[in-house]
């Protein structure tokens, strides 16, 4: 953990374009949640508390989404439709001739900007980078005596997002993400004198052996004020910061991007996923005031083998990967660079080396770090899912495409432009043309590469267009959707002799967590075994249909850790595959799973919307983690069932060469792992727990590093029978934060340990739920995870009564 911090300090340290007068503007804000009659209504004054001080806003804090809450909220459909911001900010700009301008890391999904009451410019997409010169307009204002009287020297700034529904924008409402509103990425004021640069394209490569390195300069000038040329002074700097040549250009016509320096340079550290290696290319531009710009870059060599492996710098790399959705509890897509940061870094602590920003351009925050921390990306436009829409739809793809491509141009990490996901599933429009479609699929495929001829492109689930790109990857759901997940291996084969170059991306399964089963495969049995492993219309439907797990399985954590330990093994064994991404990382929002355990909720995620892990995550420790993890499976499942003097397997998810368990302090043996023996990688003993409570405990020994591991829990040999009563019990309360237990019992008083009935939570008093987190102990209404469920209260000091309620069961109540 203490090398990731070390190489994100320097990272955020080096990597900032505008490295000169940019800064954040996050507080200030006020907030109001529907549309208003006109821009008047956002800047004229009223008394507060006076009759006429209508509508009412709320103090808000940048990033802000208009659906932290309402995204997983299991009573209503997410807000779509307009929301205003408004600020007032002191503007001095340091530069005598420079521009004032506000950058936008990303605002969903239309976004209008106003200085005062004149609308100084608008966007389309919630999810690329974009700028507005605001100078004139506030000097304009400033010649005003509002400025002055009613202002008190302050800039009033209106900002009006609305994230509606709209068949002729992308992302398609039928996409399994919520489409957000809101600024919900930071929002930078930046001054620059009168000539700056826009951008600087910088191409670092390499031979596959490593030994030349070039790097091409490119650039493009922001000049409002007609300067018409430049003088540029170059550096390029090694890993730890030391100038390795400088060179000084002096440019004309710079209303093209024109060409500045190349530079050479004798092996070069290579950029890798075990050393991210990066060098900084900076560059001054001269003139009546500098203005300095920096890239971080790196240098690697990367191919795809025909029907075979992916080889970096030479060498054969099985690309380890996931996703991301840009979804966090309580604040959902208004991710703190924080935030990102923590998610980040779990993710390498896992042993990611990949990444599939999945379904649109992503933060800049995110791409840094997958530069300094070692994940290559893939990432794409957000194409998904509805068909194909007219001229206003197909020209937001190829702007978002044009904007993703160069904005992030300069990351060593980025290996793949994604062009679509999933552009076979129709709905949005009466017609479903397949030619058309394959059409503007070949158009943005030529646009990439002519953008950028040094990735590949790639799309995911669209097989009438796979010959068009360079990577493809088809539905494989081995165990979910369809088939069992033991035909993961021979379905692969088959898809790989099918295109050039496969990548599989998007497998695995949906989990509630803290639901556990003692017979996990179950719904393996009514599978039938000719079904395949491609997901199609419905699957994800909890009704109708064939028999598949997605509904007819558990959604235990149980299941789920076998359906991935199986993969993994077998990932280990194609030494032709290039690579895989688990959907997703960490479970998000969705409006299209309203009847899943957590409503709103994709649940396929190995941690939670909060970060929780889920056991899922050690699984993928025990295969990919470099730094030694011992695990036994189970934290989360408090109490097991069975028959008395019953074998009951004890699971050990562990790197490490071998592993001694202890059950009530006595040994049950060592075990060498071997990745080929499942599950557990041989990890497994079966055990007869005492009635009651027990201990068990691991010792695990990587070289003389020894690890240890601890699980309590109780053993319960009663059988039980129908749901009669439920209990609600006070488990805790720190830091005014009471944590309250619902239990279900048969009549006897045995809990009903496999009983995932949906119960409800509610309050009535001074305190307040925790509630619409999205997460399993974070949701009012819930299934319960082996007859329990958890929910959180606010206490505020006062008295309130808490209810829960399941059908069929007398509801209770509990005083705090």
């Amino acid at each position: 953990m203490k090398k990731y911090i070390i190489v994100l300090l320097v990272s955020l340290l080096c990597s900032q374009s505008f490295a000169q007068q940019r800064s954040r503007i996050n507080t200030g804000w006020e907030f109001v949640k529907h549309d208003l009659g006109g821009i008047w209504e956002a800047v004229r004054v009223a008394a507060k508390g006076s009759s006429e001080s209508v509508p009412i806003w709320e103090e808000v804090t940048l990033p802000h989404c208009f659906n932290a809450q309402d995204a997983v909220n299991p009573d209503v459909n997410y807000y779509q439709g307009p929301g205003w911001y408004r600020t007032q900010l002191k503007l001095e700009n340091p530069y005598s001739k420079g521009r004032i301008l506000l950058h936008f890391e990303g605002a969903g999904q239309k976004t209008d900007v106003y200085v005062h009451t004149t609308k100084v410019g608008s966007h389309t997409g919630g999810y690329d980078e974009w700028t507005l010169d605001i100078t004139d307009a506030v000097e304009a204002f400033k010649k005003t005596a509002l400025y002055t009287s009613q202002f008190k020297g302050l800039i009033p700034i209106s900002i009006r997002c609305d994230n509606s529904r709209d068949l002729q924008m992308i992302p398609s409402d039928l996409s399994d993400f919520n489409v957000y509103g809101g600024i919900y990425r930071y929002l930078n004021l930046v001054y620059v004198p009168q000539l700056s640069l826009e951008k600087l394209f910088v191409k670092a490569e390499t031979d596959k052996d490593g030994k030349a390195g070039r790097v091409v300069v490119k650039g493009r000038f922001y000049d409002p004020g007609k300067v018409g040329k430049a003088s540029i002074t170059l550096h390029l700097r090694d890993p730890e910061n030391k100038i390795l040549q400088t060179l000084r250009v002096d440019v004309g016509n710079i209303d093209e991007d024109k060409f500045l320096a190349e530079f050479k340079i004798r092996s070069p550290k290579r950029w890798s996923p075990d050393q991210p290696a990066q060098y900084t290319v900076e560059a001054a531009v001269h003139g009546e005031e500098e203005y300095i710009h920096k890239e971080k870059i790196g240098f690697r060599h990367f191919e795809f083998l025909e029907n075979g492996p992916f080889v970096l710098n030479g060498k054969r790399l099985l690309l380890r990967g996931t996703h991301r959705h840009e979804d966090h509890a309580g604040v959902a897509a208004a991710m703190s660079e924080g935030q990102i940061r923590q998610e980040m870094v779990m993710m390498k602590d896992m042993g990611v080396n990949f990444i599939r920003l999945g379904h649109y351009q992503q933060s800049r925050i995110v791409l840094d770090l997958c530069d300094s921390l070692g994940i290559l990306v893939w990432e794409e436009i957000p194409w998904c899912r509805g068909g194909l829409g007219g001229d206003v739809y197909k020209e937001q793809a190829r702007r978002m495409l044009t904007n993703m491509i160069e904005q992030h141009y300069n990351h060593p990490s980025v290996i793949i432009w994604g062009l679509g996901n999933e552009n076979d599933w129709p709905g949005d429009f009466s017609e479903f043309d397949q030619d058309k479609i394959r059409a503007f699929m070949t158009e943005l495929n030529t646009l990439s590469h002519t953008l950028d001829p040094s990735r590949k492109t790639a799309i995911r689930r669209c097989d009438f267009c796979r010959d068009i790109v360079d990577v493809y990857s088809p539905s494989i759901w081995a165990g979910w959707y369809r088939g069992v997940y033991t035909d993961y291996k021979r379905v692969s084969e088959e898809e790989n002799k099918r295109v050039k170059h496969f990548l599989h991306v998007e497998w695995g399964g949906d989990s509630h967590a803290r639901r556990h089963s003692e017979d996990p495969d179950n719904a393996l049995q009514k599978i039938e075994k000719s079904q395949g492993a491609d997901e199609r219309s419905g699957d994800a439907s909890l009704y109708g249909g064939s028999a598949r797990v997605s509904k007819d399985g558990d959604w235990s954590e149980s299941y789920i850790c076998n359906l991935i330990d199986w993969h993994l093994k077998e990932q280990e064994t194609m030494s032709w595959l290039s690579g895989t991404a688990y959907w997703p990382f960490k479970d998000f929002s969705t409006p299209v799973r309203p009847e899943n355990p957590v409503p709103y909720m994709n649940q396929k995620g190995v941690v939670e919307r909060d970060f929780t892990k889920k056991e899922s995550y050690y699984v993928f420790q025990s295969y990919w983690a470099k730094e030694p993890m011992v695990h036994i499976y189970g934290h989360s499942w408090p109490v097991r069932w069975g028959k008395l003097g019953e074998e009951k397997m004890v699971k050990v998810f562990s790197n490490c060469d071998r592993a001694e368990i202890f059950l009530n302090g006595r040994s049950y043996g060592v075990k060498k792992r071997n990745s080929a023996d499942f599950p557990a990688a041989g990890l497994r003993w079966n055990l007869v727990f005492e009635s009651g409570k027990n201990m068990l405990e691991v010792r695990a020994w990587k070289g003389k590093t020894m690890l240890r591991d601890t699980v309590h829990f109780d053993y319960e040999t009663r059988p039980w029978g129908k749901a009669a009563k439920l209990e609600l019990s006070k488990v805790s309360s720190e830091n005014g934060i009471a944590v309250l237990e619902a239990k279900l019992y048969d009549e006897k008083g045995v809990q009903c340990l496999d009983a995932s009935d949906l119960i409800s939570f509610s309050l009535s008093g001074d305190g307040k739920l925790i509630d619409d987190q999205g997460t399993s102990t974070g949701s009012r209404k819930v299934q319960l995870y082996n007859g329990r469920a958890i929910i959180r209260v606010e206490e505020r000091r006062g008295n309130s009564v808490v209810g829960v309620s399941c059908p069929g069961v007398k509801t209770v109540f509990i005083n705090l």
